[in-house]
């Protein structure tokens, strides 16, 4: 299997190929893979025109026919799974097992949406609360908001954009979308798929383009919602720039994992191995800080080092490799460079520390110091740290203890330390019994402090896209 030569991109739902300006790379051979337009101001300006025009027409149109729409997308995406898992493999390097899972995962959010379309409703609310409003009586409904932006990340190039599109398409916004001109592949076979539906004219565009030439997508006036998945840096300054309107921010982390006394080690282990390692580490939610209780600590770390040095790194396209390359080899380095960082202050490699240009083992590290980046920011590839705690209260400190708040995982088997969790962890979600790196579909999905703004998971986003709308009547 190859890509074609060459993918249009969509304005107004129309597959164009003004140019072939933007290369794709492989990310393990670094070999030309394809060509995609590369959209200019000229053209994000008129899709963003089109998405305007589009949003009274997608408005009106029935829920069974959004509903249609999303299901011939689960369709056609089921029956085009092996092509979207190996342009995913190629284009964003990720290893072909976790391309099928991604792949499934566009198929269950798109799938969750068109079950959703149904179920978005409103209330009757009694307003005779006083005698002032005697007679009276209110209702409200759910609308949405207009045309939308919508800027995807390089490391989830389907199931990421999925989250944004199917929730759109069924809460009835028009939308222009920028994928990340690393991944645009998967976005632009979204957008091959939605053109085969009735969606009215204008109703989506699909345009790859360079970070510093995107700018309509964040200032425009006439975008009445910004979505943007991607590294904080970026995130809040977009939302500097975004003006009058909703912005929602899914952002980064470095996302605790606690391991307490009671815990199963061999289960753990298996579990901590997909958090830290799956997609090359590549995810907001990867379990990079491992927090173990001090009597298990070594048997842990030991166990947890034997099954990492199993694991095999290299051609993503290959069925039994589980660490593929990073985006780009700069992205290794710079992981390297906070490795020998964290060495010459103490800290011990206990497996990995090794690369072979964007590829790196997996690498665990113990005593590091809390400041060292490896630590205190976001890893983004195949890098955990170890450390061990004596008190369930200081572990939960230690958690919080960070700029940023996405998800936490938690073994225990304790209702109380469970519970306590919940309440004090600051983070947008507790996964007990499991990895941090745990996410369904359907569910709020996002984060506190620099981890982001607003929920996603299809009903989320769909309240996102929308506003109240009351209707009072007076008897």
């Amino acid at each position: 299997m190859v890509l074609r030569k060459t993918y249009p991109y969509y304005i107004a739902n129309k597959p164009l190929e003004p140019n072939h300006e933007l290369a794709v790379v492989d990310k393990f051979t670094g070999e030309l893979a394809t060509r995609v337009p590369l959209a200019d101001a000229v053209a994000i300006d008129r899709a963003i025109a089109r998405a305007v025009r589009a949003a009274e027409p997608m408005r009106r149109m029935a829920t069974y026919e959004r509903r249609q729409v999303l299901e011939h997308c689960v369709k056609s995406f089921s029956e085009r799974a092996e092509e979207l898992a190996f342009a995913l493999c190629v284009e964003a390097g990720k290893p072909i097992k976790d391309a099928r899972g991604e792949v499934i995962r566009l198929i269950d959010t798109f799938r969750v949406a068109a079950q959703a379309t149904g179920q978005f409703v409103g209330e009757v609310i009694p307003l005779d609360i006083t005698s002032r409003a005697r007679g009276y009586t209110g209702m409200w409904k759910r609308v949405p908001v207009g045309a939308c932006s919508f800027i995807s990340p390089f490391n989830f190039p389907l199931n990421l954009a999925a989250h944004k599109i199917a929730p759109a398409i069924a809460v009835g916004c028009p939308f222009v979308l920028k994928p990340a001109s690393k991944t645009p592949v998967g976005a632009l076979l979204i957008g091959e798929v939605l053109a085969q539906t009735n969606l009215p004219e204008g109703a989506f565009s699909i345009l790859p383009c360079h970070r510093d030439g995107a700018d309509l997508f964040t200032t425009d006036e006439r975008l009445k919602l910004l979505s943007f998945t991607g590294s904080p840096a970026v995130g809040w300054e977009l939302k500097k720039k975004a003006g009058k309107k909703k912005v929602i921010l899914e952002l980064g982390g470095n996302a605790a994992c606690i391991i307490d006394r009671d815990s199963n080690i061999d289960e753990c282990v298996q579990r901590v191995i997909v958090g830290a390692f799956y997609q090359s580490g590549q995810s907001c939610i990867k379990a990079q800080r491992l927090m173990v209780h001090a009597s298990i600590y070594s048997k842990f770390r030991d166990k947890l080092v034997e099954e990492s040095k199993k694991l095999k790194t290299g051609d993503p396209k290959d069925e039994s490799t589980f660490i593929g390359p990073l985006i780009d080899e700069v992205e290794a380095k710079r992981l390297e460079d906070w490795i020998r960082s964290a060495q010459k202050r103490g800290a011990r490699i206990l497996c990995g520390g090794n690369r072979k240009g964007p590829v790196l083992e997996a690498t665990l590290l113990e005593n590091v110091p809390i400041d060292e980046k490896i630590c205190s920011e976001e890893a983004f590839g195949p890098v955990s740290v170890l450390s061990s705690f004596e008190d369930f209260d200081e572990a939960l400190q230690q958690v919080n203890a960070s700029r940023f708040g996405l998800q936490a995982g938690i073994f225990t088997r304790d209702i109380e330390k469970m519970l306590k969790a919940w309440d004090v962890l600051e983070v947008g979600g507790v996964v007990i019994g499991d990895i941090p790196s745990w996410r369904a579909d359907n569910m709020p999905y996002g984060g506190v402090k620099d981890s982001g703004l607003g929920r996603e998971g299809v009903r989320f986003a769909m309240e996102e896209m929308s506003e109240v709308r009351m209707l009072v009547i007076k008897a």
